[in-house]
């Protein structure tokens, strides 16, 4: 993937628990795809990954906390769905918000850190 090299740095933050497991961007942008789209299957065609590994992210994010993230329903006559649970849309909501925050916070220092970097390879 080539960078747009006139864009403005950003946080790419991913919370580390002390189990070892962790919620980062991708996982994000997955559960924002599968609130979008109704479909665990659409969410991971919009980030070019197979089905088995979107599903594997969903299980395994299901697994972190006390309730599922996500919940899904089989095909079928009706077709089969998934959407994102009440604690599924809390904990996008927070990490949105904190990566709003942090972003915001570390602006002016952000600012710096890209003004110093070299701009010709």
């Amino acid at each position: 993937m080539v960078q747009d090299q006139t864009a403005a740095p950003r946080l790419r933050v991913r919370v580390t628990f002390a189990d070892g497991s962790f919620f980062g961007p991708g996982k994000a942008d997955l559960l924002d795809l599968i609130a979008e789209t109704g479909s665990i299957a659409a969410a991971g065609r919009r980030m070019k990954m197979s089905y088995k590994r979107a599903w594997s992210l969903v299980e395994t994010m299901n697994a972190m906390f006390e309730e599922p993230l996500v919940e899904s329903s089989r095909g079928g006559e009706q077709g089969g769905g998934a959407r994102l649970t009440e604690l599924g849309r809390r904990v996008l909501d927070h990490y949105r918000g904190f990566l709003a925050r942090a972003a915001a916070a570390g602006a002016d220092d952000l600012a710096a850190i890209d003004r110093l970097r070299r701009t010709e390879p």
